[in-house]
């Protein structure tokens, strides 16, 4: 069972719907849509919080890191900056993106300009990222990790036409000891 204090499957699939909303969005503008809702609602704003959702969010696969390649909109030449450190988060394989309450006026609070995501893009990165993950874990020795990526590769599979068979067969053989 999951610590109380973690962020809720509910609240990553909240995070994804936001992000949904825009196409991709900042790390920081997220983290400031996620502000703004609060404060619609009169509630404080704990940033540490919203930096842990995100960050469960994108171990989780729920938001991923999107590559330059795969965004467009923006500021002049897409998101450049943003992909460039990291900080550009699309809809990931393991989202099931929802609304939360009130954030259908994001759109008109926040200054973001139309963008779109090239799945085919997301999808190439997100498998790359599957199979550096992967490799790191099997490495580590941790099989918690494994046994997310493991059915991450399911989600993926569901999400886009990338072949990550291999990737599952070898986590699989890793978590029941097929060296």
């Amino acid at each position: 069972m999951a610590d109380a204090s973690e962020p809720s499957v509910a609240a990553r699939d909240d995070l994804a719907g936001v992000v949904d909303l825009f196409g991709w969005l900042t790390r920081g503008e997220l983290s400031e849509a996620l502000s703004e809702l609060a404060f619609k609602r009169r509630a404080e704003v704990d940033e540490a919080a919203i930096d842990a959702a995100i960050d469960l969010a994108v171990a989780e696969y729920a938001l991923v890191p999107a590559p330059e390649d795969a965004l467009s909109g923006g500021d002049e030449g897409g998101g450049t900056e943003a992909a460039a450190d990291g900080s550009a988060l699309a809809v990931g394989p393991a989202a099931f993106p929802t609304l939360p309450e009130g954030a259908e006026d994001l759109p008109h609070i926040l200054d973001v300009p139309d963008r779109s995501v090239d799945r085919e893009a997301l999808a190439d990165a997100v498998l790359g990222r599957l199979r550096e993950e992967a490799v790191e874990a099997i490495g580590d020795g941790d099989a918690d990790r494994l046994e997310t990526l493991a059915d991450v590769t399911y989600d993926v599979e569901a999400w886009a036409p990338v072949d990550v068979g291999p990737v599952r067969t070898r986590i699989v053989a890793e978590l029941d000891g097929d060296d």
